[in-house]
């Protein structure tokens, strides 16, 4: 029902009603200001403080539901072990970090760095998933312990796995095929064979039975016999930016083919790439900043093949690819989650990284183009006669020498790329 009144005694009634509400409102806005006041002194928070800190509360729910699932969503993506909540169960992680291909045993490895052990998944071809295999180490400082694994590296000349212990201020040495405990190195310190929070460790595979880690509080690269473990050299050990210098050093790998080690610089916000052999600096790329080619806190890298590097731009959420002599390629957006640690799969062409308490598997060509060469028999169809008739010769050859041998092992299709180049 609606009632008409006189335009004067209207404006006047509503004048009254407005500074009622006004009074009331303010009644209202002082009682909770004072409340909200006495709650936010016991936290040291003033008014404003609060405001700010809930917008940006809000905005960071916000963030995290847009984000969350990126790469659940992102179909590059083959397989995620793990689950998003933090869990000790077989297959599950509490901040896992490093992480390495066994090739020769079609292994992945993951330090699983809050439940202080390594975590063991087969790579099964036949549905493209990884499953659980075996796990060792506990939460301890006796040897066969660990107090955080941060990294971790195969050496296959002499089986064994090499696992960063940081908060042990060691690496420790187990057997590659049957996953027991075979020996320490190091303590802490900052002596030859000493260490401050190490963590990365990477193995030169061909040339100079070398073992490189990354000796981070003490800002440098420590290098050792993999024969003996025997210490060979340092690299750096003072705090600085320049050429060869380091603040705190993380992540490490191994260029075989150039001979060349690569290491997040993580304090310098950059890549440094030295030589294997006397540890001189060779070349640097990167800057503080989220664009292409800068970083937050670079914490991982690997080698993927034709020498491109793979960095884990930790805190802008990404992964970043690069020529081996560090020009941009590609960026891959992580969503919300914070990539750690990277491994590279030359046999499958797979990227896996580990990122919160998962590890995502981006699927080969994916992301980075010819990670795994893939045959397209049309290619070859209308190959030259001379060169079928060569593949069809080798391939009668294979067919009676012995199975082991090399010859045996060549597929007739890289047969056809080899000739398709002469």
């Amino acid at each position: 029902m609606l009632f008409f009144v006189p335009s004067s005694i209207g404006s006047c009634c509503f004048l009254l009603l407005l500074v009622a509400c006004l009074v009331s409102l303010s009644c209202l806005v002082s009682r909770v200001s004072c409340e909200r006041a006495s709650y936010l002194h016991l936290f040291g928070l003033s008014s404003l403080e609060f405001g700010s800190s809930l917008c940006r509360f809000v905005r960071e729910i916000e963030v995290e539901e847009m984000e969350e699932d990126a790469l659940d969503r992102d179909a590059r993506i083959k397989l995620s072990i793990g689950t998003k909540e933090e869990g000790e169960a077989d297959g599950q992680f509490v901040n896992p970090l490093g992480l390495v291909f066994d090739h020769h045993r079609d292994l992945l490895l993951v330090s699983d760095s809050g439940n202080h052990r390594v975590q063991v998944f087969s790579c099964d071809d036949d549905d493209g998933g990884f499953s659980f295999v075996s796990k060792f180490g506990e939460k301890g400082s006796q040897p066969g312990q660990f107090a955080y694994t941060w990294d971790v590296a195969i050496d296959h000349d002499h089986d064994r796995i090499l696992i960063v212990d940081c908060n042990n201020y060691r690496v420790q040495s187990w057997s590659l095929s049957e996953q027991s405990f075979l020996s320490c190195i190091g303590h802490r310190g900052s002596g030859d064979l000493e260490f401050q929070y190490p963590q990365g460790v990477a193995v030169d595979k061909h040339h100079h039975d070398r073992i490189v880690i990354s000796d981070t509080f003490n800002n440098r690269l420590v290098l050792l016999s993999s024969i003996d473990f025997s210490f060979l050299f340092s690299i750096g050990g003072k705090q600085g930016s320049q050429p060869g210098e380091f603040y705190y050093p993380t992540g490490i790998a191994v260029d075989d083919d150039r001979h060349r080690i690569i290491v997040c610089d993580t304090g310098n916000y950059r890549m440094q790439v030295l030589s294997l052999i006397d540890g001189s600096f060779l070349f640097e790329f990167g800057s503080f900043g989220d664009q292409p080619c800068q970083f937050n806190d670079p914490r991982g890298v690997c080698i993927a093949n034709q020498g491109r590097i793979i960095v884990c731009d930790t805190s802008n959420h990404r992964l970043q690819a690069f020529t081996h002599d560090g020009h941009h390629i590609s960026s891959f957006d992580c969503g919300s989650e914070m990539p750690c640690g990277v491994a590279f799969d030359e046999h499958r062409g797979l990227i896996a990284f580990s990122a919160g308490n998962r590890v995502h598997v981006i699927g080969a060509n994916q992301w980075l183009a010819d990670t795994k060469f893939v045959w397209h028999p049309d290619l070859h169809r209308y190959a030259p006669s001379w060169m079928k008739q060569a593949v069809s010769t080798m391939t009668m050859i294979r067919s009676v020498v012995d199975e082991c041998s090399a010859m045996s092992m060549i597929p007739n299709e890289l047969l056809f790329e080899i000739f398709s180049h002469l």
